[in-house]
């Protein structure tokens, strides 16, 4: 055997593409690209001078060489046909898409989580991050710094919005155009590492979200590459559909099953949130979704990991498998975010005309889940969702804030700029102690005067087409299709915009109202055994009055039980309920547990609401109570 031939046997890679750095020095690469007639590897030296590789051709589109003497920090792109393009698999691009790969060395990092075991849905709270508007600076290294913080409120996970590479200075990350590569802007792929190893080490998980469903419009280089990453078989929203199912579409499997490996076992992540799924289109026996899954859970080992997913038609299938067949861990409830906005706001447009914000939608989100399970959605003027029997309530991500239905408002602005402080009080109760899994969005705990708007750096048609999308996309709002309202839609590839939304973390010191109710709910939900349980079995319901309910948390020491009573209405005065979920255990009275109106978090101030004469509800109030064993002489409640 040749050395050449030796040195090749002994290459090892952890990835089936990309540049591999191997013990001695040497660096192996591996791309797939079946569709140019040629294809080089151009190594560019610290002058910017290149050196062109001849490449192996192992057969089935793929190339290969092993090139001595090049390692971590050098620059290479490959040449299609006369033209240099960069690595789909690049885990980093220091100078955008557009500039050269970099090979990076992910053993290099020394990762100080030893111990750290991972994360399971019980228990979670989540925190939708969106890095460059985290903080002032808008990097991984800013963001670090204030994670002691989140640690503090309650926060268990932090939920960071997309990060692979995109073109231009700002976005949201769903447009990424390198899935390997974190977004240069934020830092050095060693800086999300020291990220989420500070975050363990404060004992907060860290979840990825990832777009498996297209690549942006501007800087994928895929299909130059191979056609066969796309397909016409289906229709996509944002751009051409990718190919799970079609001819070619093993690579293509391969590409993004081994991305999920990838940000699992690098970076240490503790798992994915997997974007809009109903838009990756796989007829396959085997789903894309259920195999991303499993090659997530292969590539954490012994550590637990969780894998979320958005699916706007709220099927439950994915939730159904067992994890050998790739189960997902849990699914955003866009349900109950659209009774709680109708509940806060009395507004009944677009999407949320489906939803009256009734207490029984409120008792139903609270004992299944979904509210449309296979009904009628006049909105789609189609049936919506399937049945949720089984699903334990951990499954199902609440939110009453997140990045698109803020940005969806218009301007940006932030619900309790929107609506009345008790209203937004008594809900934010709700979101908090319901055995959901509750997810807040970055400034939702303080009160973040900041607005989160659509932004992404474009430049000419493409930045006029975006801006032109974005404004029929908020125009299925009728108070936003005015001219007036058309005319107030801050541009997404206006900088100002990007700017704006920025958080002002001297909100977290002058909001104190803010923090101080989250900080004690999730007090609440973490150390009170009704709460802490999330029993999907321990939680019923009944309705009180117009906009009043009651939530019963059964435990297995009736001294434990507890009942939350929320009153989006005002005042509620009776003598009595005919309702048995409101009678306190045998030998017991209900005394105030806590409430949404203590001065401390901007109410008026809280009193008893269950008295020997009746019940009297403040309006725009939650209000938590627990038995207490009653003297001889204290009528039952």
């Amino acid at each position: 055997m040749s050395q050449a031939a030796l040195r090749m046997s002994q290459v090892r890679r952890r990835l089936p593409v990309g540049a591999d750095p191997q013990p001695d020095g040497s660096t192996h690469f591996r791309v797939w690209a079946p569709t140019p007639r040629d294809v080089a590897l151009v190594i560019e030296d610290a002058n910017g001078k290149h050196q062109e590789v001849a490449l192996t051709n192992d057969g089935e589109g793929y190339f290969t060489a092993l090139v001595p003497d090049v390692g971590p920090g050098c620059r290479y792109w490959y040449r299609l046909d006369g033209r240099l393009f960069a690595d789909p698999a690049s885990r980093f691009q220091p100078d955008g898409p557009f500039g050269a790969s970099q090979i990076v060395d992910p053993s290099s990092y020394r990762w100080r989580d030893a111990s750290w075991t991972g994360i399971t849905m019980r228990g979670q709270v989540f925190y939708e991050l969106h890095v460059g508007t985290f903080t002032r600076a808008g990097t991984w290294s800013a963001a670090t710094e204030h994670l002691e913080r989140l640690k503090d409120v309650g926060i268990t996970a932090v939920e960071v919005m997309p990060v692979s590479e995109f073109p231009g200075r700002f976005g949201w990350g769903y447009d990424g155009v390198c899935p390997y590569a974190p977004y240069h802007v934020y830092g050095t792929p060693d800086d999300f590492r020291t990220f989420i190893d500070r975050a363990h080490h404060l004992g907060l998980g860290v979840v990825l979200d990832v777009v498996y469903n297209h690549f942006g419009p501007s800087g994928a280089v895929h299909r130059e590459y191979a056609q066969a990453y796309f397909t016409d078989r289906y229709d996509n929203e944002w751009g051409d559909p990718l190919n799970f199912d079609g001819s070619g579409a093993a690579p293509v499997r391969e590409y993004f099953t081994a991305n999920a490996a990838y940000w699992i076992a690098e970076f240490h992540l503790d798992g994915l949130r997997l974007d809009a799924i109903q838009s990756i289109y796989d007829s396959s026996p085997d789903h894309l979704v259920a195999a991303v899954t499993r090659h997530a859970r292969q590539a954490a080992g012994t550590r637990e990991i969780v894998i979320v997913a958005e699916n706007e038609r709220q099927d439950t299938r994915h939730l159904r498998l067992d994890l050998a067949h790739g189960a997902v861990d849990a699914v955003w409830n866009d349900d109950f975010h659209h009774s709680a906005v109708v509940a806060m706001t009395g507004r009944r447009e677009a999407y949320y005309s489906d939803h009256r914000g009734s207490p029984q939608e409120f008792i139903s989100a609270a004992k299944r889940g979904y509210l449309f399970q296979g009904q009628r959605y006049n909105w789609q003027k189609k049936p919506r969702g399937t049945r949720t029997d089984g699903i334990p309530s951990t499954a199902f991500v609440n939110f009453i804030e997140n990045h698109d239905q803020i940005a969806n408002s218009g301007d940006g602005s932030r619900l309790h700029q929107r609506v009345s402080p008790g209203r937004y009080r008594a809900c934010t109760a709700l979101l908090l102690l319901l055995p959901s899994t509750p997810l807040l969005f970055q400034g939702q705990e303080f009160g973040a005067s900041t607005p989160f708007l659509y932004f992404a750096d474009h430049e000419g048609e493409l930045a006029d087409a975006v801006a032109a999308g974005r404004a029929t996309f908020v125009s299925q709002f009728p108070s936003l299709a005015t001219k007036a309202a058309q005319a107030c839609l801050a541009a997404p590839h206006d900088p100002t915009t990007f700017e704006r939304c920025k958080l002002r973390w001297d909100d977290w010191e002058t909001n104190q109202t803010h923090r101080h109710l989250h900080t004690d709910l999730l007090a609440l939900r973490r150390n009170d055994p009704a709460f802490r349980q999330q029993r999907q079995d321990g939680i019923d319901g009944a309705v009180l009055g117009h906009e009043a309910f009651v939530l019963r948390y059964a435990t297995r020491d009736a001294r434990d039980e507890r009942l939350l009573v929320v009153n989006f209405g005002p005042d509620l005065v009776e003598n009595s309920f005919a309702e048995p979920l409101v009678a306190p255990p045998d030998g017991c009275v209900w005394r105030m547990h806590w409430s949404s109106e203590e001065i401390s978090y901007g109410g008026v101030g809280a009193y008893p609401i269950v008295t020997e004469s009746g019940w009297r509800v403040p309006a725009h109030s939650a209000t938590v109570l627990a038995p207490e064993a009653a003297d001889a002489s204290t009528p039952s409640n």
